[in-house]
């Protein structure tokens, strides 16, 4: 079996059910399967083989789904981008996974183009109105004239089905090869550590280039033939009238988005009571936001938090919803299918109530790094994956995030390591040193707060740093407060002391 499966026999099995809602329209599953198999033959019709790759640029929306769908259907291999990337974060991701086609939102059409000769893989781009680089495709005239293709039965569980890209401590992205045995070993811990069932209606709003909402929140759905609400970007009342409208039963998502959802001011006038289930992840979720998430759903039994990482595919470990609330900030217990266990710095498992790393073992764990053999090497470790998050495990073996062991840090939603920011602060002129440390956040849980040192006799301001990695970053990365210091603290091998800059950050105004 291998992913593409999995809407093939949905269509198959209930073809008038509702697939998708999004602002493309509203797609029955036959509508989608017939759609998905045009643009998989367009793709094969253009040249593209088995094994290559197809970069995925859009918004949440139909257009991802199919043209993901149509990928995996013919044994290509699915590329999303993160939206949010600069040109050449963009260019390192598509060259990198050595991206053959590139599928991208008209919204994006200035972004590509400006990047387009930065590319030095990608042979043709298709978007709707036909607008990019040349060559370049309308969407649906690409689709309309490609020849319905069969799934191809030849893909195997061993083959790649996605490279999902993760920032690093170097600064920069690495590629996780998810491969289908992967996907589909972690749909089935998921959906039963989630407790999904069939004929769910649910809100998507995580973006799609996004491994928890591709392999968690789209994916279950086609598989069981619910119905995914895919929302183009979070907007509190936008959201609220959504799920009022749709009469979803799913909901997943931060708990900045929650926080947010929860704060809107016409919050109480909007009917929640379809919603029955609630999903978080990428952070941790505090007990006062799950007892104001019962109050504003009010049909939930409890909160599913889900911890996991991309290089699991990506769930790792599940609270379940009768937990919620008597596991304050746990992450619950590992998903059956799946071996995780904590260890010291020797590898030497820990016991209850002390902190190790978490390591786990299973066939949701992905192949390894895109051309990177010592990453590989790194995480990969006689089968085990060190997830370089730190934790300790009860008496009942639920497990509780306590650090990230390589200073990553969770803004929003968002994975951010600090080095990358550092990176780029250090091209001013004026910077001597730098440190870059997650400061609390009310809201987004953590922010970027930045170290500078200036050398001497040279100035800079704030503003200037903040402008620096706007124009080099993804907007989420830049820093939201930069702090001048006469020296950043250092131990006596050089090693930055963060801890003493994140209890600093944590009492500045």
């Amino acid at each position: 079996m291998n992913v593409g499966y999995l809407l093939a026999n949905t269509a198959a099995r209930e073809p008038q059910s509702l697939a998708l809602v999004s602002r493309q329209g509203r797609q029955s599953f036959a509508q989608l399967e017939d759609r998905v198999s045009r643009l998989a033959g367009a793709m094969l019709a253009k040249g593209l083989k088995p094994g290559q790759r197809v970069g995925i640029l859009f918004f949440n929306g139909a257009h991802f789904v199919e043209t993901y769908f149509a990928a995996l259907r013919v044994g290509l291999v699915a590329v999303p981008v993160n939206f949010r990337l600069v040109g050449r974060e963009m260019a390192f991701v598509l060259n990198d996974s050595q991206t053959d086609a590139l599928f991208f939102g008209a919204e994006f059409a200035e972004a590509v183009a400006n990047t387009a000769a930065r590319l030095e893989t990608v042979r043709f781009f298709v978007s709707p109105g036909g607008q990019g680089p040349d060559p370049c495709h309308d969407y649906e005239s690409f689709l309309a004239a490609g020849q319905p293709r069969p799934l191809n039965t030849a893909i195997m569980e061993d083959d790649p089905c996605q490279i999902m890209y993760t920032s690093g401590t170097t600064g920069l992205p690495k590629g996780a090869v998810i491969n289908h045995r992967n996907v589909l070993w972690n749909l089935c811990n998921t959906m039963h550590g989630r407790q999904d069932s069939r004929g769910q209606i649910s809100i998507i709003v995580g973006p799609l280039y996004h491994t928890a909402a591709l392999n968690n929140h789209l994916t279950i759905q086609v598989a069981l033939g619910g119905a995914c609400v895919l929302v183009e970007k979070f907007d509190a009342q936008e959201l609220l009238e959504i799920i009022q409208r749709e009469k979803a039963t799913v909901i997943s998502g931060s708990p900045a988005m929650y926080l947010l959802l929860m704060q809107q001011a016409k919050a109480g006038a909007y009917d929640t009571s379809s919603i029955s289930k609630c999903t978080a992840g990428a952070d941790k979720l505090p007990m006062e936001a799950k007892r104001r998430l019962l109050e504003f759903f009010p049909n939930i039994s409890g909160v599913f938090d889900v911890y996991g990482c991309t290089e699991a595919s990506p769930t790792i470990t599940i609270l379940n919803a009768a937990d919620s609330l008597r596991k304050d900030l746990s992450v619950g217990l590992p998903v059956p299918f799946l071996n995780a266990k904590l260890v010291d710095e020797l590898g030497r498992e820990v016991g209850p109530d002390e902190v190790g790393e978490i390591i786990c073992k299973g066939p949701n764990v992905m192949t390894g790094y895109h051309q990177k053999p010592e990453a590989t090497a790194e995480v990969l470790r006689d089968g085990w994956l060190y997830t370089g998050d730190l934790a300790r495990r009860d008496h009942e073996g639920f497990f509780y995030i306590v650090d990230r062991k390589k200073d990553m840090l969770v803004s929003g939603g968002e994975n951010i390591y600090p080095r990358e920011v550092e990176e780029i602060i250090f091209t001013h002129p004026a910077v001597a040193d730098v440190a870059v440390v997650g400061a609390p956040d009310e809201l987004w849980g953590e922010s970027v707060q930045a170290f500078v040192a200036l050398k001497a006799g040279m100035s800079a301001t704030a503003e200037e740093i903040i402008d620096l990695c706007k124009e080099n970053l993804a907007s989420y990365k830049k820093p939201r407060k930069v702090s001048f210091v006469a020296e950043i603290p250092r131990n006596a091998s050089g090693k930055t002391l963060k801890y003493q800059l994140r209890e600093k950050a944590a009492t500045q105004e």
